[in-house]
């Protein structure tokens, strides 16, 4: 018997769950497929959040020939092999037989190269699914001839439905006298992952053998979970969890859980990159101004591990997670730049003082552009204590450093140089 989150696989739109944006009665590609004339597209977006099912739907919908490969065991000989087939069977002002890339961050240049001319031929409409974002793992090329569509973990409420619907329509679960007197346990496994909620309802409903009612609680459901529970699954199921872990325990200042979850990630098969990547972002996010050598020595992992792989990138990744563990902590930076676009948002664009205005013509200059602007290395210490903010906003303060050795002395030295404006 197939499992049950493939018996529950929606078939059409309307069946789907989620994504409301994308697939709800005015989402934009709900309104591309139903037009008939659907691009090349990504769609990006966790596991389990239907990028396979919608573009299975797509092609039933556009009644195209499908295909289907993963850039796990697919080479440039597979697209090329799909490529020719799809040219056989493309057929005048057709839909284009649809190529499904499962993956398509895992394709190498030359994988994705290989596509590029029959995508731009329209020979093919592909595609593409991946769990990372497509700006880092998409050729340009490529990624301009697509659309990138953003899928959502699935909410709560969304969740709950696809339990009470699988126990509602599915041949096998109906027969069962099942009764779920609490979801959180459920949800807490799934994870916004629709896959992974099926697999969890499935794994416990297969553990209790009663012939009478079955009751799902909390309890029940973490005790069944527990002693089946994957160590790692490179493919999603706990990709985002450990991840999470790993960001966490660098944050909270513990190098030994940092490189016990980083061991769990290599062990597991992750890509090396997508770590050294989150370790750029958190080198900005959380420690930030309090030790500005970690966004280069998070950098520099990252350049060292694309240069010499694995299993010997190993190492510069652990120095790199250690360092970052121990540094210092502020995250002032991604504070400040929040608070400004929060105040952009609010307040719209505002105009630049005249002051601050480039004034390259004549004109220009006659309209005061530049006029009476400061010169910060003509002035003591190279410094001139001009507004530079629009008026509306003048003498707000969106960067505030925290309490760090680093960050008391510029709070310090900005102090000594606006005397007190902006809070310093």
């Amino acid at each position: 018997m197939q499992p049950l989150a493939e018996r529950m696989r929606p078939k059409s739109l309307d069946d789907f769950k989620g994504q409301t944006a994308l697939v709800g009665d005015e989402g934009s590609l709900r309104l591309s497929i139903l037009s008939g004339r659907t691009p090349s597209m990504i769609l990006w977006g966790p596991p389990g959040v239907g990028k396979t099912t919608l573009a299975q739907i797509i092609a039933e919908h556009a009644k195209s020939p499908f295909y289907k490969l993963s850039a796990i065991n697919s080479g440039v000989k597979d697209v090329r092999e799909a490529i020719k087939k799809a040219e056989g069977q493309k057929f005048f002002d057709a839909q284009s037989p649809i190529l499904f890339i499962d993956e398509i961050h895992r394709f190498s240049k030359s994988q994705q190269d290989a596509l590029l001319g029959a995508v731009e031929k329209g020979t093919i409409t592909l595609i593409g699914a991946t769990t990372e974002n497509p700006s880092f793992e998409v050729n340009s090329a490529l990624l301009s001839r697509c659309q990138v569509y953003t899928l959502e973990h699935l909410t709560k409420e969304e969740l709950i439905s696809m339990v009470d619907d699988a126990l509602a329509t599915d041949s096998y679960l109906k027969e069962k006298k099942i009764v779920i007197n609490e979801y959180e346990a459920l949800l807490k496994y799934s994870s916004g992952d629709g896959r992974k909620l099926y697999n969890t309802l499935e794994l416990v409903i297969n553990s209790i053998e009663e012939d009478g009612e079955i009751i799902i609680t909390n309890a029940i459901v973490e005790q069944r979970i527990q002693h089946n529970i994957a160590l790692y699954d490179k493919t999603g199921e706990l990709h985002y969890d450990i991840i999470s872990a790993f960001i966490k325990s660098i944050r909270g200042s513990d190098p030994n859980a940092a490189v016990y979850y980083l061991a769990r990630m290599i062990e597991g098969g992750e890509d090396p990159k997508f770590v050294c990547r989150r370790m750029i972002i958190l080198a900005a996010e959380d420690i930030g101004l309090a030790n500005p050598n970690a966004l280069l020595i998070a950098n520099a992992c990252f350049q060292s591990v694309h240069t010499i792989g694995m299993p010997e990138g190993r190492i510069v990744m652990s120095q790199c997670a250690i360092y970052l563990a121990q540094s210092p902590k502020s995250n002032s930076a991604y504070m400040a730049i929040k608070s400004a676009q929060s105040i952009v948002k609010e307040t719209g664009n505002l105009s630049v003082p005249l002051s601050l205005r480039n004034a390259p013509t004549k004109l220009m200059k006659s309209m005061d552009y530049g006029k009476n602007y400061q010169y910060a290395h003509d002035y003591s210490d190279n410094f001139s204590a001009m507004e530079f903010l629009p008026t509306e906003i003048s003498n707000t303060s969106f960067y505030i450093p925290s309490d760090n050795p680093s960050e008391n002395k510029t709070k310090a030295h900005l102090r000594n140089l606006w005397n007190g404006k902006y809070g310093y």
